[in-house]
């Protein structure tokens, strides 16, 4: 069956699930996010700092509002682990050299605070992440808080892209 095709047939068995809209607009300038065919883009909340981590919230949309993990998923299907056990490598590598590591460990903590509609399908739920992040002081210290945004959105959009890919 033709990618497409599994998609189209999924929306007609699939009850429509109401999306999530963006919790308003983009810190910094949003980006695109390039699904196979599917164009959406991801933006992210204004970030906070508490206690030397780094706070966000980052999501994926489209016109309709917040996609789905599912989008994200391979053409194949999801895999059966759930969508962070794929995201967070993903993330972190994208965020190599930027992020403060204590004993060995790269200081990124990652959680999608929207359950999924069915606990038994962990990839329905909404693509929007609460990021937190121990930035690399020295890098911290040379980049503005709007470039230090748009690495971690960029690093998102990477990995939620990577994530499509089989």
């Amino acid at each position: 069956m033709p990618p497409g095709q599994f998609d189209h047939a999924a929306r007609a068995i699939l009850p429509a699930m109401t999306r999530l809209s963006p919790p308003g607009p983009s810190y910094i300038r949003e980006h695109e996010v390039v699904l196979g065919e599917r164009r959406c883009r991801a933006g992210m909340d204004r970030p906070t700092e508490i206690e030397g981590w780094w706070l966000a919230v980052l999501w994926v949309a489209d016109a309709e509002g917040i996609v789905a993990c599912r989008a994200a998923a391979p053409a194949a299907g999801p895999p059966p682990d759930p969508p962070l056990a794929r995201l967070g490598p993903l993330l972190s590598g994208g965020l190599s050299g930027f992020v403060l590591e204590d004993a060995g460990r790269q200081q990124v903590r990652l959680r999608l605070p929207a359950p999924p509609d069915d606990p038994d399908h962990p990839w329905s739920a909404p693509l929007v992440v609460q990021a937190a992040i121990r930035w690399e002081p020295a890098r911290a210290a040379a980049m503005t808080p709007n470039a230090l945004a748009d690495v971690a959105l960029a690093a998102f959009r990477r990995a939620v892209e990577g994530l499509h890919r089989p």
